[in-house]
Order: C-alpha cells, then sequence, then structure tokens
C-alpha cells in the first residue's frame, strides 16, 4: 500500500509554514485535523516525522527524506 498524497500534501504544508495552525488554515483544514493527518502518516511510516517546539515546528530526517 502506497502513502497517501494528501498526508504528504499536510506533511509539506506543515514544513513550509512551521506551524500546524498555519498550515491548517492554508489547507482549509481544522489543526485538529490536520495534527491527525500527521499523527496517522507517522504510524504508517513508524518514525516521527516532525519536531514540535515552542517555536514551532522541523522536519526530522525522515520527514525531510519524504517532502
Amino acid at each position: 500500500m502506497g502513502l497517501d498524497l494528501h498526508k504528504l500534501d499536510h506533511l509539506i504544508a506543515v514544513a513550509e509554514e512551521h506551524s500546524i495552525t498555519r498550515a491548517a488554515a492554508r489547507l482549509h483544514l481544522s489543526q485538529q485535523a490536520l495534527s491527525t493527518s500527521i499523527r496517522v502518516l507517522e504510524r504508517e511510516v513508524g518514525v516521527p516525522l516532525l519536531e514540535r517546539t515552542a517555536a514551532g515546528v522541523v522536519l526530522l530526517p525522515a520527514g525531510a527524506a519524504l517532502v
């Protein structure tokens, strides 16, 4: 089974915005829906893709490989 392209688009938006909130607004999704999408993608690939910090969201190496 391949990866869902919508989830990859979600990851790209978060990476570009460095913020789940801004990426959700850009994608016209709720913050909760976007967070869920990213968590599901992380479960599908079996590794964390993002690091969430007070300064924002950054891609981990596995996330960068997907983007």
